[in-house]
């Protein structure tokens, strides 16, 4: 088998699973129909004779081809004309958290139908519009609570209208209750140490009763950021070398595991979040590395099937990357779904232990 035609096999699995994570490294054509897509596109796949492969977007337009509507390939080189209008929506729902904004009255600020606005919305943000309003309005709140603002107060500038509502909706996404929230860790000590590792800058903190926070970031005072954010009243101590405990010797397992010279290591955590988002990272903690699990099945494997949704929310509610393995949690049709702190780190995680594993999937 030539290299070309691996090369070809391997995209061509990357269409027929929709694979987010290649959008942009090529693009492929349809001959008959004349358009070219993004390979995550969502149209129906066509037969595998009818495909040909480029390896950027000019070469298909140069082959005659012109861009597909429903995925908008030219949004991944910064060319679709309507990038700049959905970008621009986005900022306008940022700017309107606090109000009802229902598809029929974005559309009509973007001057395109419903039908289209929510079609090009999803394929150049990511999201549905229904998806990134509830995201921006879960950041409102949160910043309302870090300012002090009680929770009442920072329920109704967030645009949840009552109290009912804000503990319906952002359970998924806060991580323990608004009250428990806003208290920021007071009263707690949290250790923190940061290292650079295989996946780039990560920062490890812990209370007295475990790891609390384990994140990849930009850089040091990002990270150092983040978790001031998450724990804006805790008293926050870097670790000196060999002065606080264990922390240093728990970063240097889970450096070593990441070198993919150890297994992950098995620590104590302070898991914090509901009682759903526990049952979920609990759930993760015992899949296998090397195995995944989609989201419908991680539901069903907590006794709660009709839950998806709520359960990829808790996943992105995890403070704890690795140790707490989201990152085997998928999406039914086998693409890797979201991860906060990147998808090219989920796929990296993924590979690594597959190739230890041997598991295809």
């Amino acid at each position: 088998m030539s290299k070309h035609t691996t090369i070809d096999a391997k995209r061509w699995q990357d269409v027929t699973t929709r694979r987010k994570a290649a959008d942009g490294t090529f693009f492929y054509a349809v001959t008959t129909t004349g358009v070219f897509c993004r390979p995550s596109c969502p149209a129906r796949t066509a037969k595998r004779e009818n495909v040909v492969f480029y390896e950027n977007a000019a070469d298909a337009e140069a082959a005659g081809f012109r861009p597909c509507q429903r995925c908008h390939p030219l949004a991944a080189v910064g060319r679709d004309p309507h990038t700049s209008l959905m970008r621009a929506m986005a900022d306008y729902i940022d700017a309107h958290t606090g109000e009802a904004l229902p598809l029929k009255r974005l559309a009509m600020e973007a001057g395109i139908s419903p039908f289209h606005f929510q079609r090009t919305f999803k394929a150049v943000i990511g999201v549905s519009a229904k998806e990134y309003q509830a995201a921006a309005r879960l950041r409102r709140f949160k910043e309302q609570l870090r300012k002090g603002d009680g929770v009442l107060a920072a329920t109704y500038d967030a645009g949840y209208g009552s109290t009912s509502r804000v503990y319906e909706k952002v359970d998924g996404g806060l991580g323990m209750t608004p009250s428990a929230y806003r208290r920021g860790g007071a009263g707690e000590t949290i250790t923190y140490t940061v290292r650079e590792t295989a996946l780039g800058p990560l920062m490890m903190a812990a209370t007295a009763r475990g790891v609390c926070f384990v994140q990849f970031g930009e850089s040091e005072e990002a990270l150092r950021k983040q978790l001031s954010m998450e724990f804006p009243h805790a008293i926050l101590e870097i670790a000196s070398a060999g002065a606080k405990g264990p922390i240093d010797h728990w970063m240097a397992a889970l450096e070593k595991h990441l070198a993919g010279s150890a297994p992950r290591p098995e620590l104590p955590l302070d898991l914090r979040g509901t009682a759903f988002q526990i049952k979920v990272w609990r759930f993760l903690l015992s899949v296998r590395a090397g195995d995944v699990v989609s989201y419908s099945e991680l539901a069903a494997g907590i006794s709660a099937p009709r839950s998806v949704r709520a359960v990829a929310s808790a996943c992105g509610a995890n403070r704890i990357a690795v140790l707490v393995p989201c990152h085997r949690a998928l999406r039914a049709d086998g693409s890797l779904g979201g991860y906060r702190w990147g998808l090219d780190r989920k796929r990296t995680l993924l590979d690594a232990e597959r190739s230890k594993s041997h598991i295809s999937y």
